[in-house]
């Protein structure tokens, strides 16, 4: 541990021309006097560690010293490439690694350019969950995580509707979408095939022991782009004619699935006396169909089915009522 902190301690003064006690204290989550002895240590040992004293001082390395233990391990070279989702980092426990990476590749590059993180994380952030969702990450999420970057076979029990079911996975990817984790893996002994599951459904996992040999053909992005667009399709399995106003048509991919709504659009035929078009929009049930299509209050007439264009009349006549 002491020696992790001693070489984090020389990069943190590699990478910058002085930072003081304090300083150094809070990136090492260290006491103060702690550094003291750290670099009276790393004195002794032949790094030119220099104390400036004063209330403006603090610690620099002298004559340019440069170490040559920037290296990356895998796991922060990794880490590396996912530093611009922090939020994801750490609820798969690769905060550190992420930390170390960053780190060393800044004590690695010119003066001019060690800035070049900090003025990045000015310009961009990624914040991945929708909004009015409060972000939580699935208790295993760092379990499934070391599996995934280690090529581990796991045994994970899961919940399916009301029962529990145990598989043994070979877990190929991590996908954020809309602040929900997702696994995409194939059962051992299986099909073959790639299935998807929710992470926060897994109620156990224990890793099976051995490593799997991995498919190089699978494309993650690939692969979730196919799934998530078959999810969207199968659970559109019913149908809802609406006239909509030109207002209504321009806010319709707004307030459903955008896809389905567009080809409902472009598959529309030309408007009627009043400028309406007529589509027939495929949704995922005429409970959801009412909810999504409340949203665009007058813009929008619900014409069949009839059961759906009743409870429209009668919330509109509701409305009215209140307005009255």
């Amino acid at each position: 541990m002491r020696a992790a902190r001693l070489i984090k301690m020389v990069l943190l003064l590699q990478s910058r021309p002085t930072m003081t006690a304090a300083e150094l204290a809070r990136e090492l989550e260290v006491s103060e006097r702690t550094v003291t002895r750290d670099a009276q240590a790393l004195s002794e040992a032949g790094v030119p560690v220099y104390a400036d004293r004063g209330r403006a001082g603090g610690y620099r390395l002298v004559g340019g010293y440069r170490t040559r233990l920037t290296g990356l391990a895998r796991s922060e070279a990794e880490a590396l490439f996912l530093s611009g989702v922090p939020g994801a980092l750490r609820e798969m426990g690769l905060e550190d690694a992420a930390s170390a990476a960053r780190l060393k590749v800044s004590a690695a590059l010119l003066p001019s350019v060690r800035d070049a993180s900090r003025t990045a994380a000015q310009r961009f952030h990624l914040d991945a969950p929708a909004w009015f969702q409060e972000p939580k990450a699935p208790e295993l999420l760092p379990e499934v995580a070391d599996a995934v970057w280690d090529d581990r076979r796991i045994t994970a029990r899961y919940r399916r509707r009301d029962d529990e079911v145990e598989r043994e996975l070979e877990p190929y990817g991590l996908v954020l979408k809309a602040g929900v984790w997702y696994l995409c893996a194939r059962a051992t002994g299986g099909s073959g095939s790639f299935r998807v599951y929710r992470i926060d459904r897994f109620t156990a996992v224990t890793p099976a022991g051995e490593r799997f040999e991995r498919d190089e053909t699978f494309d993650l992005p690939a692969f979730w782009e196919e799934q998530a667009a078959q999810f969207a399709r199968s659970i559109l399995r019913s149908k809802v004619v609406v006239r909509l106003s030109e207002a209504g048509a321009r806010r319709l991919p707004h307030v459903t699935d955008p896809t389905a709504a567009r080809e409902a659009l472009e598959a529309a035929g030309e408007p009627d006396g009043q400028g309406r078009i007529t589509v027939t929009l495929p949704v995922e049930s005429d409970e959801v169909a009412h909810s999504q299509l409340l949203a665009l209050g007058p813009e929008a007439e619900v014409l069949e089915p009839t059961g759906l264009r009743e409870r429209f009349a009668e919330a509109a006549a509701r409305m009215h009522r209140l307005y009255e």
